[in-house]
């Protein structure tokens, strides 16, 4: 009756033992699946993506789904609903971009074959069924980038599996060009509209840059992985977008390029991308 308890302060004291040295962790349930890391999520009441892999549209104080709930504050980790977390936790996942770091994850025997012959080696962790390569350096992630390959760094978590062995590479240009797809077809460059000024006598509530930051790399990440009704995705992401942060003035064109860069990534053409912004601001009364 003693062992799930020894293992979960296991996992506890891993967690805090890896945000101490800078990399941003999270608890893991059962299914590799993340835990909503607050009370008003802790059921998906939120409305997050299917298992809460990727963040969802909730009104939380901070993001607090999968990668973007990853810390390295040990109050967060050691305490609150996360401690809770813990007691039921089947592993220990960390946000590998956050700590610099890529991982390119091989699946089976021939993806490892196929890494050795193509990779530099590196830094070596054995999983389940194949192996992960831990490089220095973040970079996109990206699923599927060749059979058996995934890569995981920005926007994404891993399992962690322990240190493995090998020395740690840098970040090599072959690993960087795997997630590199080129489009079907050309296509125009991004027209993102003038953004609305600041709204008289208010002030920003999202406290720092780098709330804003992430809100648009949240909404990066939902327009990549629309698998269907690509153009009601745009619409509602740009409406998500602008109802938050709108108002204040915070957003500049080179956050609008972003997200219409995203969208067009997806085959969405330049002026739908401009219909869906003004549709978006007119709905708002912006």
């Amino acid at each position: 009756m003693t062992q799930p308890t020894t293992i979960r302060a296991e996992h506890l004291h891993t967690a805090l033992s890896l945000a101490a040295s800078g990399v941003p962790v999270l608890p893991l349930r059962a299914g590799k699946v993340p835990f909503g890391n607050c009370t008003r999520c802790a059921n998906n009441a939120c409305g997050g993506r299917p298992n809460m892999k990727t963040p969802g549209p909730c009104a939380c104080p901070a993001p607090c789904h999968a990668w973007s709930a990853a810390t390295t504050d040990p109050n967060v980790v050691g305490s609150g609903v996360w401690r809770r977390a813990w007691r039921c936790a089947s592993a220990v996942a960390y946000h590998p971009g956050g700590a610099g770091l890529t991982v390119v994850d091989l699946d089976d025997a021939d993806a490892i074959a196929w890494a050795r012959a193509n990779l530099p080696a590196t830094q070596t962790v054995p999983t389940t069924r194949g192996e992960h390569w831990l490089y220095f350096g973040a970079m996109q992630s990206a699923n599927a980038v060749r059979p058996g390959v995934d890569i995981k760094s920005t926007m994404a978590y891993a399992r962690w599996l322990g240190f493995g062995s090998g020395t740690m590479a840098h970040l090599p240009d072959a690993v960087r060009a795997l997630a590199v797809q080129k489009p079907a077809t050309p296509r125009s460059a991004p027209q993102p509209l003038t953004v609305p000024t600041r709204a008289r006598g208010g002030e920003c509530p999202h406290r720092t840059p780098t709330y804003l930051d992430r809100g648009i790399a949240m909404a990066e990440q939902r327009i990549a992985q629309a698998t269907s009704a690509v153009h009601a995705t745009v619409y509602r992401t740009f409406l998500a977008v602008l109802s938050t942060h709108g108002r204040c003035g915070c957003l500049t064109e080179a956050h609008t390029a972003r997200l219409f860069t995203a969208a067009q990534a997806k085959g969405e053409t330049a002026r739908h991308c401009t219909d869906a912004w003004t549709n978006a601001l007119t709905r708002l009364g912006l």
